[in-house]
């Protein structure tokens, strides 16, 4: 399915009916990376499923070269007036956690719940703006074998890489389904976003902080010290997952959401 929203069609999947989920998809990929989650919940007729793809990303457009983690938020908050959603849990990962912050700081009373994997509320170093402006030059200059190549060692851990080559050959896959101005434009908009974590000590909604046991863009150190942060937080540590948790090991994230959700909702 597909909507106009802020003069961009943006795909999206909707599913089932009940508590509303919407899924933020980790930079550079797209929503199919939620189906092994949004599958299993589905078939427990508990929960409404909606999964959309960013600008530039699976089939969505893109109308901007610089695509803020707050144009993401705003696209989330219109999607939902478009689906007839008055508030949502979020679940975000990367990159979409990053928009989740973001929404959370527009739309606070629109959040239900949230959870939070493999990312981190602090905005990026020096260094790392540089780096993004790096991906964003490089998109632009070598297409997405080269996105791909740079970052998928650092997505998957090594056991991944090694004992499942087929979630290395899906991630692939989905990086290059992903438009040249898509990545430049999600990289420069990640450049600039804010500093998140003044907010934590204010969310009053129940969550959920994942990460995977060997993610080194955002490793367990990191997810726990913000967790603690948040009131009431549960924190999970996925094993033998690097940074894209849920398709590296689907069932162990899966059951850390069902235990949350059935939880706190």
């Amino acid at each position: 399915m597909k909507a106009k929203i802020h003069g961009a069609e943006l795909a999206y999947d909707d599913h089932g009916a009940g508590y509303p989920i919407i899924f933020l998809h980790a930079f550079p990929l797209h929503r199919s990376m939620w189906k092994p989650q949004i599958e299993a919940l589905l078939s427990e007729q508990h929960y409404r499923l909606v999964a959309l793809d960013w600008r530039g990303f699976g089939e969505s457009e893109i109308n901007v070269n610089v695509a803020t983690m707050e144009l993401f938020a705003d696209d989330v908050a219109a999607l939902m007036d478009t689906l007839g959603m008055q508030n949502t849990i979020l679940c975000g990962l990367s990159m979409g956690g990053y928009a989740a912050f973001a929404f959370l700081r527009k739309y606070p009373q629109r959040v239900r719940g949230l959870i939070l994997a493999d990312t981190r509320p602090g905005a990026d170093t020096s260094e790392g703006k540089a780096n993004r402006e790096k991906v964003a030059l490089l998109a632009e200059t070598r297409g997405t074998d080269a996105i791909a190549d740079l970052h998928i060692p650092k997505l998957l851990s090594e056991y991944t890489r090694q004992h499942q080559p087929e979630v290395e050959l899906r991630v692939r896959q989905m990086i290059n389904t992903a438009t040249i101005q898509g990545i430049a434009a999600a990289s420069r908009g990640m450049v600039v976003r804010s500093d998140a974590s003044e907010l934590l000590s204010t969310i009053t909604c129940p969550t959920l902080v994942i990460v995977g046991e060997q993610d080194s863009l955002t490793p367990p150190a990191v997810a726990q010290e913000y967790a603690a942060q948040i009131p009431g937080a549960q924190y999970t540590v996925i094993p033998l997952a690097g940074h894209l948790s849920n398709l590296e090991q689907p069932e162990l994230f899966l059951n850390a959401m069902r235990n949350f959700l059935r939880s706190s909702f």
